[in-house]
């Protein structure tokens, strides 16, 4: 493993948000961009007023359930089973809730280039995968 930069996490997801932020200082529009490109009928699930607010807490909210699903687990990572149910009374289906997070991913991957490496796509790989089937476990 190579040597980080001071500061820099050795959680290989963690680290991917960390890169990207060295280089985007706000990845909002990326992902929801990307999100919408994918997912089309994503779009009209956002008003257009207030919607840059709303995208922005939820995104802001997803990542730190990522970042402690990861990491310690101190309990925001049950914020995905809850946001899961909470998008389901929306008519969200699971697989589009699931679908975010590989979004998130993607953004990353395409900011990252070079630097999204077998180390980090290993452990999205995984994390995608535990999300998955934590999402489907019964609450």
């Amino acid at each position: 493993m190579a040597l980080l930069p001071m500061n820099m996490s050795p959680n290989p997801v963690e680290l991917s948000f960390e890169r990207a932020a060295m280089r985007c200082a706000d990845i909002t529009p990326l992902v929801y961009r990307r999100l919408f490109d994918a997912h089309p009928e994503t779009q009209a699930m956002f008003r257009s007023q207030g919607s840059g607010f709303v995208k922005g807490s939820m995104l802001a909210l997803a990542i730190e359930a990522i970042l402690d699903f990861t990491g310690e687990r101190r309990g925001h990572f049950r914020l995905i089973a809850c946001e899961l149910a909470s998008h389901d009374a929306y008519g969200t289906s699971r697989q589009l809730f699931i679908a975010f997070f590989a979004v998130i991913r993607d953004t990353l991957r395409d900011l990252l280039g070079d630097e999204w490496s077998n180390e980090i796509a290993q452990a999205w790989d995984t994390l995608l995968t535990d999300i998955d089937a934590f999402a489907g476990a019964p609450a």
